[in-house]
Order: structure tokens, then C-alpha cells, then sequence
């Protein structure tokens, strides 16, 4: 089964659909590759999806914990380097909306750290992650 089809519009911006949801999403080259920068660009996307999926996998953990994570959110910096042009770095803040105990958050981080896109990633790209609780 397809997950998605991916359309170059030109001027470096692309569509990508969401087959399953009907869900778009536009890239464009960042303004330091030749582009306009108007919407994320392509590693923008990767280094979002890594804070995107820990969340998700906290949030899955959190509800079998019977604990809300609604309104927790994170900050996500991309740290590119040249020849080749790669992803060198991401690092991700989250601003957990919730008073924890020690147990609860060790078990939340911990989940975090075990989410697909983590694994995903080069080992040669640093992963800088931080956790603020209320």
C-alpha cells in the first residue's frame, strides 16, 4: 500500500498527499539552497519528525499510564553541514505539560528515546535531546 504521492509544483516546492487522510504538506529549498524557504524544507521534515514521533510514542505510553500530555510541546533546531550537505545535528526541547513524579518522567523519556524515527536516523547525526517538566 502506497503511504503518499509527492508532486513537484516547480520553483524547488513540492506537494506531498497523505493517501490514507487526504492530508498536504508543501516543501520548499530552504533560502541558503537556492530556495524561497516559504514552507518547511525536506530536512526540516526529517529533524520535525523525530520531535513528532517521540511524542507520539510518549503520548501512547502516557495513556497507558492514565497521565495527559495535552499541551506539551517541542522546540526543534536543525544543524546542517557541508560536503556532503547533511543533517549534522537535531535538537529537540520538549515543555512537558505536566507535574511528574520521577518514576513517571524516567518512564516517559525513556519511551521518547525508543521512537521509530530515533532509530531511523544516521548514527553520525547527533541527537541533542532535553526534557523541561512543570
Amino acid at each position: 500500500m502506497k503511504t503518499s504521492i509527492v508532486r513537484y509544483l516547480g520553483e524547488l516546492r513540492t506537494s506531498s498527499m497523505h493517501l490514507q487522510s487526504g492530508t498536504e504538506i508543501l516543501t520548499d529549498a530552504p533560502t541558503d539552497n537556492n530556495g524561497k524557504g516559504e514552507a518547511f524544507s525536506p530536512t526540516d521534515m526529517v529533524a520535525n519528525s523525530l520531535a513528532t514521533c517521540m511524542i507520539t510514542i510518549m503520548a501512547i505510553k502516557s495513556r497507558d499510564m492514565d497521565v495527559e500530555l495535552k499541551g506539551t510541546t517541542a522546540e526543534v533546531r536543525k544543524v546542517m553541514a557541508a560536503e556532503p550537505r547533511r543533517i549534522s545535528e537535531i535538537h529537540v526541547t520538549f515543555h512537558m505539560n505536566l507535574e511528574a513524579d520521577d518514576k513517571t518522567k524516567t518512564i516517559l523519556e525513556r519511551a521518547a528515546m525508543t521512537c521509530p524515527v530515533f532509530y531511523s536516523l544516521h548514527p553520525d547525526i547527533k541527537k541533542e535531546i532535553t526534557f523541561n517538566w512543570k
